[in-house]
């Protein structure tokens, strides 16, 4: 939208100062989100509505009413200072301490287990970042770095060279059809 659209209308909520700064801005080489703020501001003080500026300007309900509830306010001069998109919560620094955190036991850390979990690792990470994302989020991050917290499972051919190397073999004896003549149990086997 032009800029001459905006100035001969009545002000609904904005003071004239505030008004006149928003067609200022208009005119900057703005950023198109920016462009857009300013716009719904405009918009919305001409007394157009919400759906009414979604046609206008193409935008969703929820940017028109977050914009126009910041008009009304008069905290109009946040436009520049609230930044674009989604805040990042995680940066490099936090990813970096997370693949620190799982080349470590958590016993290292204090914790009575050996094994870390998205959960723990969540609620260790808030504690020294500040940044509180659920344990799904950590998921995902692991997934990204091509790692995970889970311990993978054995082979049956790896378990079998476990078994030659320590001399130990541990299973589960098979269950008989009298149940009352055997218990199940287990039973360590050590090879000579």
């Amino acid at each position: 939208m032009s800029r001459n659209s905006f100035q001969d209308n009545e002000s609904k909520f904005l003071t004239p100062h505030q008004h006149k700064d928003l067609l200022k801005n208009l005119q900057a080489n703005l950023q198109p989100e920016y462009r857009r703020r300013l716009e719904i501001m405009l918009l919305a003080d001409m007394g157009k509505s919400q759906t009414e500026i979604c046609q206008i300007l193409g935008c969703s309900q929820e940017m028109a009413r977050y914009w126009i509830t910041i008009a009304k306010a008069g905290l109009v001069e946040q436009w520049q200072q609230r930044t674009i998109g989604r805040p990042k919560t995680v940066n490099e620094q936090y990813i970096q301490r997370l693949k620190e955190l799982l080349s470590h036991s958590p016993r290292k850390y204090g914790y009575a287990f050996s094994s870390w979990t998205s959960q723990w690792l969540s609620k260790h990470l808030a504690t020294e970042f500040g940044i509180e994302i659920s344990d799904r989020h950590i998921n995902r991050l692991l997934k990204e770095m091509g790692l995970g917290t889970q311990k993978k499972r054995l082979s049956k051919q790896a378990a079998t060279q476990d078994t030659k190397a320590t001399g130990v073999k541990i299973c589960d004896l098979q269950s008989h059809s009298d149940p009352s003549l055997y218990q199940s149990f287990n039973v360590i086997q050590i090879n000579n």
